[in-house]
């Protein structure tokens, strides 16, 4: 393969953003016709950026692009695509209103290939390439009625039947079940057998292993090297992404738990729109234990935790922390209970990030007697120690204390977040999304600190898109579809198929 020309080169690659930002430092990447080639590295490497300046979507700082051996410069997504690349992006970019036929069709009617009677003949050939690839979507069905999985599938429909070469996909498995992940991974292999290129991003490394033929992978706006895959095992991959050996399994000694610490009972709780986001769940979570909740996002788990945690109505049901009813009681009179929450989303919930490190660390229990000087003032020596404690114990790399929370990385920010959440001593952690977006090595060391928290008693309530960390972390996982639980499971008793089946809808 490598001695071939490339189909496409993206050489010495640079990316300096208007407020000096520099995202790429001379990236060169190849990539060879009829390959699937993995874009392997962090959140915030550079990956992203890099297909973008791509697909047209962002102009490089500096560097050359060349398609078939001759140089191009895209000014557009269209340019790219008449050139035969297509991108389909982590956040789609559908018109919800609009069926999946006219979504596929989109901004091709301009070439005056459609009138009424060519959208029948449109049609009947995305009907023959969903036929050829196996890969089925109801074309009359508006997309925001369509599960995201299937709207994903809309997404790479509508590159294809551009007849695109070159097909980019960022993060394609983020919004899939474990079946949805091996159907796209039967579609693209055939796609590679009928000699398309896919350049596939990803920071997963078992399913770059999987499904790739090449990997490069990409540290701090750098390529770090390209390997192949069957050369390649995910701690070479792991190193290669860190900069240093990383520990991919996590020890968890068997454990037997102790009594109830929350108890949920027939808990109903509505959505942004008015709609029942969570209809009549009902579970408890132990001492010494981490219970699991696993589905695809949008199914009712993010209203679950604001109405557990006291930042959303509860329609109907109750909640118990140790025996007492907090049903609808306020964060703050739960946290005086010993209650703790790493929310799911860091810079709108977790930080206040324009505050510093050291204000962020008593954030939510700034008004407790270890950091009041009396008549409401704070004692900020005590509170500089505190952080500086902190920042130790979790090994948070901090310009300082002063240093606002948004000079921090993302790892980092989330790590001053379960440092600052378990200072409060709590009995009960509620850990939602706790390494989105978040390095290996921070990865790493959350993970490994849920279990430490579930080993000296404490009851964690885990809530993760990542199956993987659910699994592996989990004594107990309940699978949540459309605001409901499809069972509660003990992770090694169960394969993947089923909990695939349980994540589409299919009761236990």
């Amino acid at each position: 393969m490598e001695e071939k020309t490339p189909i496409l080169e993206m050489r010495d690659i640079v990316k300096v953003y208007p407020d000096g930002t520099k995202a790429l430092h001379g990236v060169t990447v190849q990539v060879y016709e009829g390959e699937i080639l993995g874009l392997l590295g962090e959140n915030g490497a550079g990956k992203t950026t890099l297909m973008k300046i791509l697909f047209g979507m962002l102009k490089p700082t500096n560097g050359k692009i060349f398609l078939r051996g001759k140089e191009v410069r895209f000014k557009s997504p269209a340019d790219a695509i008449a050139n035969g690349i297509g991108m389909v992006h982590q956040h789609f970019t559908l018109v919800d209103v609009f069926t999946a036929l006219e979504n596929i069709i989109l901004g091709m009617e301009g070439h005056g290939l459609f009138s009424k009677i060519d959208l029948e003949k449109a049609r009947g050939e995305i009907k023959a390439l969903m036929d050829e690839l196996n890969f089925q979507v109801p074309l009359d069905v508006p997309v925001e009625n369509l599960p995201v999985g299937v709207q994903q599938r809309v997404e790479i429909l509508k590159m294809l039947y551009r007849n695109v070469d070159i097909l980019i996909l960022d993060e394609p498995t983020a919004v899939l079940t474990p079946i949805e992940v091996k159907e796209l991974f039967a579609v693209l292999r055939k796609l590679k057998a009928q000699g398309k290129t896919i350049i596939f991003i990803s920071h997963k490394l078992n399913e770059v292993m999987e499904i790739t033929d090449r990997v490069t992978v990409i540290r701090k706006g750098k390529v770090i090297g390209t390997v192949k895959t069957s050369e390649a095992t995910p701690q070479l991959l792991a190193r290669m992404m860190v900069g240093r050996d990383v520990v991919l399994r996590i020890q968890k000694p068997p454990k037997e738990p102790g009594n109830t610490v929350l108890k949920v009972e027939n808990l109903w709780v509505k959505g942004d729109r008015g709609e029942e986001a969570v209809r009549g769940v009902s579970f408890e979570v132990r001492a010494g234990e981490i219970f699991g909740i696993a589905g695809v996002e949008g199914n009712g788990q993010s209203e679950l935790i604001e109405a557990i945690s006291g930042l959303r109505r509860v329609e109907k049901g109750r909640i118990y922390l140790n025996g007492v009813d907090i049903t609808g009681k306020s964060p703050r009179d739960l946290y005086d209970m010993g209650f703790a929450h790493i929310p799911e989303d860091r810079t709108h919930m977790g930080l206040v990030i324009e505050m510093s490190v050291m204000e962020n660390s008593i954030l939510g229990m700034h008004w407790r007697k270890e950091f009041s000087r009396g008549f409401g003032l704070i004692d900020w020596g005590r509170v500089k120690k505190h952080a500086s404690e902190l920042i130790e114990e979790f090994e948070i790399s901090a310009p300082g204390v002063n240093a606002p929370a948004k000079s921090l990385s993302g790892g980092n920010q989330q790590k001053l977040i379960v440092a600052r959440e378990v200072s409060k001593k709590p009995e009960f952690i509620i850990a939602a999304q706790p390494t989105r977006g978040v390095d290996v090595a921070s990865t790493e060391y959350i993970r490994n600190y849920l279990v430490k928290l579930r080993n000296e008693n404490k009851a964690v309530l885990l809530v993760s898109a990542d199956l993987d960390e659910v699994l592996q972390l989990s004594d107990r996982m309940a699978i949540m579809y459309e605001g409901q639980f499809m069972g509660v499971v003990k992770p090694e008793e169960v394969t993947e198929e089923q909990i695939g089946l349980m994540m589409g809808g299919v009761k236990a």
